[in-house]
């Protein structure tokens, strides 16, 4: 019998669009040699156009279905996205609490591509003081890192890496920086694409959360990551008449 691939738990939202949220974990991490384990935080009524309604489960139903895939399959990482209220950071933040061992990627979805609000100022105080504290590696696009304090902000709230995309800044490059406790660990610059895309930064957080879970340091884990999402990026598509989607299984 072969051995099995790593398990790394998602939580997350739906997107029944599979461009973004749980479902564009769930592909990335299968393409990238890991098992996906998923924890629903609320579903999403959307298409490629934008976000019309975030539905977020009661925290009592986040934990009970933690809890249960915990038990039964330990995870070598965990990748966290729209968490949907403040009550399930605060439940999330149990879960990690008691899992301090598995390293956390945390992408700290404030709204859509589109700009459609993803959580209340409630949801974004807790990301803050309860979630972003515990995060191996937190991946704000420019955007969401001024809106939390910049990155040295968040290295002083107590996360270990930080990684500022550069989708939102202008130019013809797209400058990704990932800062550590001494300062700038990496800068690394990508052709910028042409067209919009949806799930990009769901794509890359679940590539670095892969990566940690098949053994790789921070830094080599950012940088591959990195590299598989652009690719995904560049060969995107439009399954319907809204924005790209990454081709997460462009490898095949």
């Amino acid at each position: 019998m072969l051995a099995a691939p790593p398990n790394v738990l998602v939580i997350a939202a739906s997107d029944p669009t599979g461009g973004a949220g749980l479902q564009a974990d769930i592909l990335t991490l299968a393409s990238l040699g890991c098992h996906p384990l998923s924890v629903l935080t609320a579903f999403t009524v959307q298409n490629t156009h934008g976000v019309e309604a975030l539905h977020s489960l009661p925290a009592a139903e986040l934990t009970a279905q933690a809890r249960c895939v915990l038990a039964d399959a330990p995870a070598l990482a965990i990748k966290i996205g729209v968490v949907g209220s403040a009550a399930n950071a605060q439940a999330i933040a149990e879960l990690l609490a008691a899992h301090p061992q598995v390293p956390v990627v945390l992408d700290p979805v404030l709204a859509s591509a589109r700009g459609d609000a993803l959580g209340d100022e409630g949801t974004l105080q807790a990301l803050r003081s309860l979630l972003l504290p515990r995060a191996t590696v937190a991946t704000p696009n420019s955007i969401e890192a001024r809106a939390l304090g910049g990155a040295e902000g968040l290295l002083a709230l107590g996360c270990r890496y930080v990684l500022v995309t550069g989708t939102h800044e202008p130019g013809d490059e797209v400058v990704n920086t990932l800062y550590g406790a001494g300062g700038v660990v990496r800068e690394d610059r990508w052709p910028r694409l042409p067209g919009s895309y949806h799930g990009s930064g769901c794509t890359l957080a679940s590539a670095i959360a892969a990566r940690l879970a098949h053994g790789d340091a921070v830094p080599e884990a950012v940088r591959r990551a990195q590299d598989y999402t652009w690719c995904a990026l560049k060969r995107g598509y439009r399954p319907g008449t809204g924005q790209h989607v990454p081709d997460r299984l462009h490898a095949r």
